[in-house]
C-alpha cells in the first residue's frame, strides 16, 4: 500500500514563478519556503492527517486512491466529454495528470491564484491558499460511453467494461448515472476536495463538462483493518470484511487487472463502480433494535455477526436469517467474490417530502464485476432485508487505468497509445 509522505512540501502560497505544465514540482521550482511534513498512518484521526499536511505519492503502479488509506472527505464528478477533437482530448489528459500531480502535492495549479497577468484569470482559483495536502488522492475511470466511436477506442474496450445490468429495486436517474470520465477526489479537508474537482473542471472547459458529481463525508468502508471500522448512516459498522490495501495477493486477486484480462492496457488498473443508494432514515429509525440487528446479522454495539462476541470473529451464516445482508453479501454466499470498497456517506439536503435526502455512495473497485459486484448485487436486490430501508438511485462504472509511473507519463496513456 502506498504510505503518506513525510517529503519537504512548498506551501500553496509559495507557486508563483511556475511557467507552466510538467516543470519540476519541488520547492525550489515552485520558489517557496519547504514545509516539513509529519508522517500519518492513523486513519482514525482525520484532524491529526490534515495538520500535518500529509501527502500521497502520485506516481506509482497503481493509482492512489483505491488500496490507498481512505481519508474522510469525498469530491466525485462524472464528466461528458463535449469535444470530438481526439487530439484536444488527449491533451486535456496530459493537462489534467499535470495538475493532479500538483494539487495532491499540495500546489496550486499553473502560476498560481495571483500575481500572474492581472488581465487574464489565474490560473488556480485560489480556495485552498495556505490549507496542506490532507492525503488528497485523485483517481481517474474511463466510462463505457467513451468507447462509442468517437475517439477510435471502440476496438479498446475492455470486455469487463460491461453496461450494468437493471436490478430489482433499482430507481436510476438517469442524470446522476452514467459518464464518459470520472474523477474521484479524496481528501481530510473537503475544501481541498472540492478545490482539486472544480480545477480539473476550469482545465477542461470547452472539452468536457460536470454530468453529476456527489459530495461525501465520514467514509464507510476502509483499507486499515487494524484501525476503527467505520459506520453507515444507520448506525452500524461497514467494511468489517473489506480488503486491506497491505494485503497484495487479494489485490492481485480480487482488484487488480491483469492483461491476461484481455485489455493491456488496463494492467494494474481496476474497475469501479459507483452508486448512489438513498437509505429512507425517517423508516429506519422508528425501527426496533432487534430488527435492525436481524436485517443486517451484527449487532449494533461491538459490530460481532450473530452468535459471536467480536466484530472480526469468523461469522456462522447459517446462524443468520436467511434475508441478513451479511449472509447474503458474504463471500461464502457469492462463490468467493471480493470488493475493495471505498463508500461514503452523504446528505443532500431534503426530497421536498419533509424527508432527509441522505445516504451511502457506494464505491467498490474489483478485477471484473462480472465476477464481483454484479452477482453480489443480484443476490442482495433478490432477497436481502434491508431492501425495505434503501434505494439504488444513481449508477455508473468506469476503467479505472493504472497509475501515472512518472513525470512523462499520463492519465490513460496506454489507452490512446
Amino acid at each position: 500500500m502506498t504510505e503518506e509522505v513525510n517529503s519537504p512540501s512548498p506551501s500553496r502560497r509559495s507557486v508563483i514563478g511556475w511557467g507552466g505544465v510538467g516543470l519540476a514540482l519541488g520547492a525550489a521550482a515552485a520558489g517557496g519556503t519547504a514545509v516539513v511534513l509529519t508522517r500519518s498512518t492513523d486513519e482514525d484521526a482525520p484532524e491529526t492527517a490534515a495538520s500535518g499536511g500529509a501527502a500521497v505519492p502520485f506516481h506509482g503502479p497503481h493509482q492512489a486512491g483505491i488500496a490507498t488509506a481512505v481519508p474522510d472527505r469525498l469530491h466525485f464528478a462524472a464528466f461528458d466529454v463535449t469535444t470530438k477533437d481526439r487530439a484536444e482530448l488527449v491533451q486535456l489528459l496530459k493537462d489534467w495528470t499535470a495538475a493532479a500531480a500538483r494539487l495532491t502535492a499540495g500546489h496550486a495549479v499553473g502560476e498560481g491564484a495571483y500575481g500572474g497577468q492581472p488581465e487574464a484569470p489565474p490560473d488556480d482559483t485560489g480556495e485552498a491558499l495556505g490549507l496542506k495536502p490532507s492525503r488528497l488522492t485523485l483517481t481517474i475511470g474511463f466510462g463505457p460511453s467513451l468507447f462509442d466511436g468517437r475517439f477510435g477506442l471502440k476496438d479498446k474496450r475492455p470486455a469487463a467494461l460491461v453496461d450494468l445490468p437493471k436490478f430489482p429495486g433499482d430507481n436510476l436517474d438517469a442524470a446522476r448515472s452514467g459518464g464518459d470520465l470520472c474523477v474521484q477526489a479524496c481528501a481530510d479537508d473537503p475544501q481541498v476536495a472540492v478545490h482539486a474537482i472544480r480545477n480539473l473542471a476550469r482545465i477542461g472547459f470547452g472539452k468536457v463538462a460536470v454530468r453529476w458529481s456527489q459530495l461525501g463525508f465520514g467514509k464507510t468502508s476502509s483499507t486499515t483493518p487494524d484501525a476503527q471500522t467505520p459506520r453507515n448512516l444507520f448506525g452500524f459498522k461497514d467494511g468489517t470484511r473489506n480488503i486491506a490495501g497491505t494485503d497484495d495477493a487479494s489485490l492481485d486477486k480480487h482488484v487488480w487487472a491483469s492483461e491476461k484480462d484481455g485489455a493491456a492496457w488496463m494492467a494494474g488498473g481496476s474497475y469501479l463502480v459507483a452508486r448512489r443508494i438513498r437509505m429512507n432514515i425517517e423508516t429506519w429509525d422508528r425501527t426496533s433494535l432487534q430488527e435492525q440487528e436481524d436485517v443486517f446479522g451484527r449487532d449494533k454495539g461491538e459490530g460481532a455477526a450473530v452468535g459471536k462476541s467480536k466484530e472480526h470473529d469468523e461469522p456462522l451464516l447459517k446462524a443468520m436469517l436467511p434475508t441478513s445482508h451479511v449472509r447474503l453479501a458474504h463471500p461464502d454466499s457469492n462463490s468467493g467474490a471480493r470488493m475493495l470498497r471505498r463508500g461514503y456517506s452523504f446528505t443532500d439536503g431534503t426530497d421536498g417530502l419533509g424527508r432527509l435526502d441522505a445516504g451511502l455512495f457506494f464505491l467498490a473497485y474489483q478485477r471484473d464485476a462480472r465476477d464481483a459486484f454484479i452477482p453480489v448485487q443480484r443476490n442482495l436486490a433478490r432477497s436481502d432485508a434491508l431492501n425495505e430501508y434503501i434505494q439504488h438511485v444513481g449508477s455508473a462504472h468506469f476503467a479505472v487505468p493504472p497509475g501515472v509511473r512518472d513525470k512523462d507519463d499520463w492519465w490513460g496513456r496506454a489507452l490512446f497509445s
